[in-house]
């Protein structure tokens, strides 16, 4: 007697299936924004810290730099539950989304801040002095002779931090924000079925950074080989 095709499938199987589209929609809509965002946000952030830590008048060094080992020395869990949460009780109410992104532009940008002055300061001074031999302004030094050059020492550890905040991203879910473990979340309190959901969510969550590793990793490439190409120059 023919079996129906459905019950050839495992249940776990086809649920896993059935959940793969919501998980990945939630991942397009909310978690790839969400990183995307929150990411070009604090780097701007973060390049704004830098460069007040190490050109800065004091008053502004010793702001960024409690904000720098408040943001460093607490939990990001922590960070969002104060301002989703706690703001509120001050009068400030976010949603959910503006609220998620507040918290991971702030990480971001002390974490990546302490990458770029590290990236800046790495440069020997004898790279300032030629510009300077050149007539170069310090803004014009910077931006033609070290920037680019700090950039190559800063792309591997950037590009590590990009790919951790999308994995960190499922903190939102805290706040509510659908990203893809709110929605592994929702789907499982349907199905009864935690594990099956949470180990998809994971695989995706692993897909993504599969993909963002292997673009580093051509990323740092590039940037080996126009490095190279800069020392024959010389």
């Amino acid at each position: 007697m023919p079996q129906d095709n459905a019950t050839l499938v495992p249940a776990w199987l086809q649920l896993m299936a059935d959940s793969f589209w919501p998980l990945l929609q939630a991942g397009l809509t909310f978690t790839v924004p969400l990183t995307l965002l929150s990411f070009a946000a604090g780097l701007v952030l973060a390049f704004v810290v830098a460069l007040i830590r190490l050109f800065g008048p004091w008053p502004l060094v010793a702001l960024v730099r409690f904000y720098v080992w408040l943001i460093r020395g607490t939990p990001l869990l922590v960070q969002l539950f104060v301002i989703f949460y706690g703001l509120p009780s001050v009068g400030i109410v976010l949603d959910p989304l503006p609220a998620a992104l507040i918290g991971f532009t702030l990480n971001v940008g002390a974490y990546n801040s302490e990458v770029i002055r590290a990236a800046i300061e790495s440069i020997s001074k004898g790279q300032w002095e030629a510009a300077y031999s050149l007539s170069m302004t310090r803004g014009q030094a910077m931006r033609r002779t070290i920037l680019p050059q700090a950039a190559r020492v800063a792309v591997p550890p950037l590009a590590n931090s990009f790919i951790s905040l999308v994995k960190d991203t499922s903190l939102a879910a805290v706040l509510t924000v659908p990203e893809i473990f709110q929605a592994a979340q929702r789907i499982a309190a349907v199905t009864y079925e935690p594990l099956i959901l949470y180990v998809e969510a994971a695989l995706i969550y692993l897909a993504f950074s599969s993909v963002l590793s292997a673009l580093q990793t051509r990323l740092e490439r590039r940037y080996g080989q126009h490095a190279a190409f800069a020392g024959t120059l010389r």
